[in-house]
């Protein structure tokens, strides 16, 4: 097979960005809408089964958290030895972080499983939950390795600019988690019906079968996998590689629904309708904020190629872009929000108190998204220059300084609102932030080459 050569360094950087972009979107908006259709289909069986559901998402997330950098760290360091015109390394390097990427998450999902309930009960979660929680989330956990390993698989393929194969992958996952969804939780003909534990099911089911068709690709249609035995050397260097952006990079993408655990705790005073409304308005979210994760997604090879390449003008003319599409962007996800906001919780529950705690989130925090898209993207470039710690930094200011404080002031002063205002000032303020240090870094980074 044919080398991959440096694709992004070369050309309009707009057109690199949006010819990224698209397949990525088209696959992520596919698997987002396959979340609110979860969330449909969950909401049918029972606000409980919604309340659970709210319970166990953010501790999912965290764990997600670690395919996220883990895949960002494969992707910094592939993309670097592509820009270098190295693909033996390329090649190496994208193996090795298969290997890591399930060793870890086979220890991390064994401890979950061990501590669910414990867990729980220390969210705050009622005793007559736990049950469905632990099952629910007992398959989730089973299902871990296969979405994680995919994902990494999927970053590596991303490095050398195709994101067109990663694309159809997530609409292909996500098609058939949609198929599998209503057979598995409903039940039809000998299948028995599973509830919420079927939307776990379907999930690894679906999981499992496109982490198949990941390794196929990558080992032969973009050679990115070998199967010889590396020596331990190597083996340990590509790790150290990975690692030193990856693991920065999960605690940064881990941060967020740490964040999230911390006000679910807040708001189940309020009892399992409110956690049950914030659980379906952070569903809704992640609907909405698709095209910046897809983004956020690109901008890491795109950096990193051109990193390798010593094009600094391409570097900062691609975050100038991509910030000025995520503010215009964001303040339209805004306005729709506001004026469909009566409409859309339900979508998922008959509930009003579910009703009343997602339409009050949807009219007060998609004002900040596009800052938060900002956030996101300029995270992903610190990755791609392989200098993590930065996200890190900002991640911490904006929900362990900013979120989590202002959240605590906020519910004194003015109950729910003020935790969701607390999350809209948190997300502009960090990504202003965001923004000027990434400059800064790239500037620094050009004066040091001259």
């Amino acid at each position: 097979m044919a080398k991959q050569r440096t694709r992004l360094s070369e050309g309009p950087v707009g057109k690199h960005l949006v010819n990224m972009t698209v397949p990525v979107l088209f696959g992520i908006t596919t698997m987002m809408a396959q979340g609110l259709i979860d969330t449909f289909f969950i909401g049918r069986v029972g606000d409980r089964a919604l309340a659970a559901f709210g319970f166990g998402y953010p501790i999912l997330m965290i764990v997600t958290s670690v395919a996220i950098g883990l895949g960002a760290g494969t992707s910094s360091v592939v993309a670097r030895a592509i820009g270098a015109d190295d693909h033996r390394r390329a090649r190496r390097l994208s193996t090795d972080s298969l290997l890591l990427s399930f060793s870890i998450t086979f220890v991390i999902c064994v401890i979950g499983i061990i501590f669910i309930n414990p867990l729980f009960r220390l969210l705050g979660a009622p005793e007559d939950l736990l049950p469905l929680i632990r099952g629910f989330m007992t398959i989730l956990y089973c299902g871990v390795p296969f979405i994680v390993v995919g994902m990494v698989g999927m970053a590596s393929m991303r490095a050398t600019g195709d994101t067109r194969v990663p694309g159809i992958l997530m609409v292909l996952a996500a098609v058939l988690n949609i198929l599998l969804d209503p057979l598995l939780i409903f039940g039809l003909g000998p299948i028995p019906a599973m509830g919420l534990n079927g939307a776990a099911m379907a999930a690894l089911l679906a999981r499992a079968s496109i982490f198949a068709g990941t390794l196929y690709l990558m080992r032969y249609r973009m050679d990115l996998v070998s199967f010889n035995i590396p020596p331990v050397a190597e083996l340990r260097s590509s790790w150290r590689d990975i690692l030193h952006v990856g693991f920065p990079a999960a605690a940064t993408n881990a941060i967020v629904p740490f964040g999230t655990v911390v006000v679910t705790a807040l708001i189940a005073r309020f009892g399992p309708d409110a956690v049950a409304g914030f659980g379906v308005a952070m569903r809704i979210e992640s609907m909405m904020l698709v095209i910046f994760y897809a983004m956020s997604s690109i901008i890491g090879p795109f950096v990193g190629q051109n990193f390798a390449a010593r094009k600094d003008d391409r570097i900062l003319r691609s975050l100038w872009l991509c910030s000025a599409f995520c503010i215009v962007t964001g303040l339209v996800i805004a306005a729709l929000l506001a004026a469909l906001s009566g409409f859309i919780p339900t979508l998922f529950s008959e509930n009003p108190d579910v009703i009343r705690v997602t339409r009050l989130f949807l009219w007060i925090v998609p004002i900040s998204y596009g800052t938060y898209g900002m956030v996101m993207i300029m995270n992903a470039s610190f990755n791609g220059l392989g200098d993590p710690m930065p996200a890190v930094y900002i991640s911490i200011a904006r929900i362990v300084l900013l979120y989590l404080p202002l959240a605590f002031i906020g519910l004194v002063l003015f109950g729910l609102a003020g935790i969701f205002i607390a999350y809209a000032l948190a997300n502009i303020l960090s990504g202003v932030l965001a923004y000027l240090w990434a400059r800064r870094s790239v500037q620094k980074m050009a004066a040091a080459w001259s």
